[in-house]
C-alpha cells in the first residue's frame, strides 16, 4: 500500500473510513457467458451456474481478505453477466437461466447478480421479445437477480415500442410483489446509453466487448466530501469545486488499490473504478447533504441543478486525475430511497419528480428508486421513461429510470424495501394522460449530432 499511497494519504484515508463513511460500495466481477450458449434450456442453465460459481467462488473471501488487510470496508460483492437476452436466445430458457443465476448467487454468497438484460435501443429480436415477457416473473421469483433494458441511445434514438413495454413490465413486476411494496420493480432499471462496465445494481451487465472475467469497483464517499466542505464554510465556488476534486482524487486512489488487488487475487482483468457518490440511508452518507453544505436551504430549492452539476463535474475531474481507468457511471447518484437527505426533502415536498428530472440532466444516472402510487397507469411510467431517455439521447449521457409503483399506497405513505434499498416516501406523479403518445409506438430518431464518423 505504501507504494500506491503516501504516509499522509494513508492517515487521511484511515480518518475517512473511520469517521466519514468512506467505503468500497461494491466489488463486482463481470463474467462472460458466451461460452454457455446452447440450444437446450437445461444445458445452458447448468453451464451458466457452473461458469458463475467457478469464476466467482472466491469473490467474497478475497473481498474479506482485502478489507481486513487494508482496513477498508467492502459493502457489497456482486456479479454481472453477459445479457441474458443474448445468452438464452438459442434455447429460449430465460427463466431457467434466471433460476440458475439466483442459485449461483446464493451458493457463492454474493449480494446481487445483474445481467438479466436486453439491449433493444433500436429494435428487438423475436427472442428478445420473449425474453422481456419473462422479466416480471424472473424478478418476483428470485431473490438476487437484477434486470435492465437499454431502450435508447444517442446513435440509435429511442425505441418507443420498448419504452411502452417497459412501463407494463414495471407494473406487472410491482403487482407480483405487492405484498413486499413492489420490490421486484426495485430490481429493474430502464436505460438510455447503458454502459458495459457499470458495477452498480440494478443496471450492471457484462458487455460483449469485455474480457472473460473482469473486476470493476464502485467507490462511495458522500460523507467524506461533505466533511471536506465543512472545513471551508466561507470559500467561494471555485474553492468548493477544487476541494471536491481533491477529495475525489483520494477516494479514487483507494478504489484503484482495491480493484487491482482484487483482480490479481482472483486472476481477473482489472476493468474500471467507478467513482460514484452513491449514498446510503445512513445519516452522514447523503448526496443531498453535500448539496445543502454547498449552500442550498434544502435539496430541491432553486439552484439545486447548478450545485449538482458542479459536484458531478468536480468528482469526475478528481477521479480522472487519480486513475486512467475511471468508468462506469462515475459522478453523483440521486436515488431517493437510498439517501437520507433525499428522503427528507421528498417527504417535506421540497423535492418533486419534476425537479429530480431536471437534476438528472447533470448527474450520473437518472430517476432512481422513486416510489409512486400503485394505481399509476403503465403509460405514465412509460412516458417518464421516454422523457428521461430523451435527456440521455440529446445530451449523449447515460440516463435511467427505476420507478416502483407501490400497490395499496398513495402519496404520503412510505414504502419499505430494506437494507441498502432503504425506504421511500410515495411521491406525487403527474396524472395528465400521455396515452396517445405512448400508443403511437415506433422510434424517435437519433438527434442530428449523432451523425458523426
Amino acid at each position: 500500500m505504501m507504494n500506491n499511497l503516501g504516509r499522509r494519504e494513508i492517515l487521511e484515508t484511515i480518518g475517512m473510513i473511520g469517521e466519514h463513511h468512506l467505503d468500497i460500495r461494491t466489488v463486482t466481477m463481470g463474467i462472460s457467458l458466451t461460452d454457455c450458449i446452447t440450444d437446450s434450456a437445461a444445458i445452458t442453465a447448468e453451464k451458466v451456474y457452473d461458469k458463475v460459481t467457478s469464476s466467482a467462488k472466491n469473490l467474497v473471501a478475497v473481498a474479506g481478505e482485502i478489507s481486513a488487510i487494508y482496513g477498508i470496508p467492502i459493502v457489497n460483492k456482486r456479479v454481472s453477466v453477459t445479457p441474458i437476452g443474448i445468452v438464452g436466445a438459442s434455447s429460449g430458457g430465460f427463466l431457467e437461466i434466471a433460476r440458475a443465476l439466483d442459485r449461483a448467487a446464493a451458493d457463492i454468497g454474493i449480494d446481487f447478480i445483474g445481467g438479466y438484460t436486453a439491449l433493444v435501443q433500436k429494435g428487438a429480436t423475436a427472442a428478445e421479445e420473449r425474453f422481456m415477457d419473462t422479466i416480471p416473473e424472473a424478478l418476483s421469483t428470485t431473490a438476487k437477480v437484477c434486470s435492465s433494458l437499454n431502450v435508447a441511445s444517442t446513435r440509435a434514438g429511442i425505441n418507443m415500442d420498448a419504452v411502452s413495454r417497459a412501463g407494463r413490465l414495471i407494473k406487472e413486476a410491482a403487482y407480483l410483489t405487492r405484498d413486499r411494496d413492489g420490490i421486484a420493480a426495485a430490481k429493474f432499471v430502464v436505460f438510455a446509453n447503458a454502459v458495459e462496465d457499470n458495477p452498480f445494481m440494478a443496471g450492471a451487465f457484462h458487455g460483449t466487448g469485455e474480457a472473460d472475467k473482469v473486476i470493476n469497483v464502485g467507490v462511495s464517499g458522500p460523507g467524506v466530501v461533505k466533511t471536506a466542505l465543512e472545513a471551508i464554510p466561507d470559500g467561494d465556488l471555485s474553492e468548493v469545486g477544487e476541494t471536491i476534486k481533491r477529495t475525489a482524487f483520494k477516494i479514487t486512489r483507494v478504489g484503484q488499490l482495491v480493484a487491482k488487488e482484487a483482480a490479481r487475487r482472483l486472476n481477473a482483468s482489472f476493468g474500471i473504478v467507478d467513482l460514484s457518490l452513491a449514498p446510503t440511508p445512513a445519516v452522514g452518507d447523503s448526496v443531498a447533504d453535500i448539496l445543502e453544505e454547498i449552500g442550498l436551504g434544502s435539496v430541491g430549492a432553486p439552484g439545486t441543478t447548478a450545485a449538482l452539476m458542479m459536484l458531478n463535474d468536480a468528482v469526475k475531474k478528481g477521479g480522472i486525475m487519480a486513475s486512467q481507468h475511471v468508468g462506469g457511471l462515475s459522478g453523483a447518484f440521486i436515488p431517493v430511497s437510498e439517501d437520507a437527505g433525499m428522503i427528507r426533502a421528498a417527504a417535506s415536498g421540497a423535492l418533486t419528480i419534476e425537479k429530480l428530472e431536471a437534476m438528472t440532466a447533470v448527474c450520473s444516472v437518472g430517476l432512481d428508486m422513486i416510489a409512486v402510487p400503485g394505481d399509476t397507469p403503465a403509460e405514465t411510467i412509460s412516458a417518464v421513461i421516454a422523457d428521461e431517455a430523451a435527456i440521455g439521447v440529446a445530451n449523449g449521457k447515460t440516463t435511467a429510470v427505476r420507478l416502483i409503483p407501490v400497490y395499496g399506497k398513495t402519496v404520503g405513505d412510505v414504502a419499505e424495501f430494506g437494507g441498502l434499498l432503504g425506504t421511500a416516501p410515495v411521491m406525487r406523479i403527474n396524472t395528465l394522460s400521455p396515452l396517445k403518445l405512448i400508443s403511437r409506438g415506433g422510434r424517435v430518431a437519433a438527434p442530428i449530432h449523432a451523425n458523426k464518423n
